[in-house]
């Protein structure tokens, strides 16, 4: 039985391409989740964020093969297909979509999609369901009148927070954020960070939060896990990993993120791009774009613990000083 409230045990997904290859999108990714413990998963685009969330929640469309384990509260939802997740999904774990416009029925209300919700899951029915609707609105900061609107009817900051409102429908445990800020302008996505904060603490949530925008790690969370090429390269305490890297891509991250400390530090590009997952990778995934790289990432490292609560993948960390 896991002590934690959700567990990812060697996770691994595969896409079946058009041309008879496959794509290796999530390779053996382990991580944990407590209760009330805000996780950070970062990374650059391409690199397997949103496809790890989605294969948590059961999400994948039907070209994707999945391998592994998620546990919540010791229990495998994953096991048994669709007809095991789903009582799961919504209720336990529950997912803010990127792109709320998207993400929303643009047909329906957003009064009816979040009345949907409940009363798929046997929250509540009827006026007991309208009335709930109408509490989840003014909990996010829209007014409960606006429950009649279409989404293309809200603003962005508006809908996202609609979008949140609709994954808090039926009490979740844990709450996936998939870069809920983009596309918003800056005092709105500070507004949506806010908003997530208050809510993790006054709902008692665990998060789970997807970004590649490391300021914004750095405000909400307190643990993160940096992922690339598929694979996590480092996880741990968010202050170890912003004071001592155990990576070099985790430092190059933040040396590619506006200054953090007001230190006016410069921000630096990492050069190159991710590599392609529907091909094989030899040795280290970041070793081209690495300014550390020696003889021995022709090797693919493990993630090997540094500290407490703090493992990194990379052979710097073993290297025996000249």
């Amino acid at each position: 039985m896991s002590e934690s409230l959700l567990q990812v045990e060697d996770l691994h997904v595969w896409f079946d391409l058009e041309d008879g290859g496959e794509l290796h999108a999530v390779q053996g990714v382990n991580l944990s989740l407590d209760p009330g413990e805000r996780l950070g998963l970062v990374g650059e685009s391409g690199c397997g964020k949103t496809t790890t969330a989605l294969a948590i929640m059961g999400l994948l469309p039907p070209n994707a093969s999945v391998s592994g384990r998620v546990l919540l509260e010791g229990v495998d939802i994953l096991a048994g297909g669709e007809e095991a997740i789903r009582p799961h999904r919504w209720v336990d774990v529950a997912i803010v979509f990127q792109g709320a416009m998207n993400a929303m029925n643009p047909v329906r209300t957003v009064g009816q999609q979040i009345v949907e919700a409940l009363e798929l899951h046997n929250r509540a029915k009827g006026v007991k369901a309208r009335a709930r609707t109408a509490e989840l609105l003014e909990a996010v900061g829209i007014p409960a009148g606006r429950a009649t609107r279409y989404p293309h009817e809200l603003s962005g900051g508006m809908r996202q927070r609609a979008a949140i409102a609709m994954a808090l429908a039926c009490n979740p445990k844990v709450l996936i954020a998939d870069e809920p800020t983009t596309a918003l302008d800056v005092m709105v996505q500070a507004q949506i960070l806010e908003l997530l904060d208050g809510l993790c603490r006054d709902f008692g949530l665990a998060l789970i939060l997807v970004t590649h925008d490391l300021p914004v790690v750095a405000q909400l969370c307190n643990r993160c896990a940096v992922m690339y090429a598929g694979e996590i390269v480092e996880r741990g305490r968010l202050e170890a990993i912003y004071h001592t890297p155990g990576h070099p891509y985790s430092r190059m991250l933040f040396a590619a993120s506006p200054d953090l400390a007001g230190l006016g530090e410069p921000v630096i590009s990492i050069p190159g791009a991710p590599p392609r997952l529907d091909r094989r990778i030899e040795g280290c995934p970041f070793r081209p774009r690495c300014d550390s790289s020696f003889e021995a990432c022709t090797v693919r490292p493990r993630l090997e613990p540094l500290a407490a609560d703090h493992d990194a993948a990379c052979h710097l960390n073993t290297k025996v000083p000249a």
